[in-house]
């Protein structure tokens, strides 16, 4: 799923393109797409588009007569910069946005068609529509902190939980909770104050970092490379590879149709995360150490 930094990065390659731009028209080739029936979708079009903002993972576009188209692009959405006219294919096709120097394409991969645009009226219409999580980059360390021991979660379920942190998804809390070397498990409210300051300066730190990287890639074209699994990443989507920091292997744990990403050796103090399936299927045999790990792979390359 496309989150903050990827965001930032549509966002202002947008700004470049469609911000004083009129929709000429609005091509809508999903009926599962449109979340909302009043404003019309077609009370959009003819329209000027006025601004840009991120709202938590949501595009909003923010048109005359304070109008506002809110796209949510959630796991597959992706937008592309094509041609004036360019044609809407399905099945990946969800909709397209024409403009006298353009269109955007909104494409979806996969058949669970999650994506949704919302049409609203209104300031008060479009707060409706935010999960008012924190924006973490606009926030102090007593506001971070608050936020985050507000409830007795994991990290990683904290991080990613939209109500309390925006824009935060499955790729940046590994590489997040990796810069701040915490366990993905770790219990929001046993955190020590110290590891609070390291983790609020890793939200920070790895934000930005990913935003200034996707800024410089893109240049002045439109970003085509929004990906959760990217080559300079540290442990996301990087099982078995070596940690950039100590060498060891990265490991996983999934659960719930997610996973969290870690190193063992930097986050869990050499402990082994156990995987709901795999642990309850081994039991015993499950390796609860680093060590036993490699150990248990040797074993199974000399026989």
């Amino acid at each position: 799923m496309p989150e903050l930094p990827d965001i930032v990065a549509y966002i202002e390659a947008l700004e470049k393109r469609i911000v004083e731009q009129k929709i000429e028209s609005i091509r809508v080739a999903s009926p599962f797409l449109l979340r909302t029936a009043v404003p019309p979708l077609q009370a959009a079009e003819g329209k000027t588009v006025i601004q840009l903002r991120r709202m938590g993972k949501r595009i909003c576009i923010g048109l005359q007569d304070d109008l506002w188209l809110v796209l949510h692009l959630m796991i597959a959405g992706r937008l592309h910069w094509k041609e004036r006219g360019a044609k809407l294919s399905r099945p990946r096709g969800l909709a397209a946005f024409d403009f006298p120097n353009g269109t955007l394409l909104w494409t979806e991969a996969g058949s669970q068609k999650r994506a949704s645009l919302h049409v609203v009226a209104g300031e008060e219409n479009l707060r409706a529509l935010d999960p008012g999580g924190l924006e973490v980059l606009e926030s102090d360390l007593e506001h971070f902190s608050a936020a985050l021991t507000r409830e007795n979660h994991t990290l990683k379920r904290s991080l990613t939980d939209p109500h309390l942190f925006s824009g935060i998804g499955n790729a940046y809390s590994d590489e997040i909770l990796w810069q701040a070397q915490l366990s993905p498990m770790q219990l929001t409210q046993k955190l020590k104050p110290e590891e609070v300051e390291r983790l609020y300066d890793a939200v920070r730190s790895t934000l930005t970092k990913w935003i200034t990287e996707l800024r410089a890639e893109a240049g002045d074209a439109f970003p085509e490379k929004v990906t959760a699994f990217r080559k300079q990443m540290a442990v996301h989507g990087k099982y078995k590879e070596p940690c950039p920091r100590c060498g060891k292997p990265i490991q996983r744990i999934r659960y719930a149709g997610n996973e969290a990403n870690y190193c063992p050796h930097c986050q869990t103090g050499g402990k082994l995360l156990a995987d709901r399936a795999l642990s309850r299927l081994l039991r015993d045999d499950w390796p609860k150490t680093l060590e036993q790990l490699e150990t248990m792979v040797e074993k199974r390359r000399t026989t």
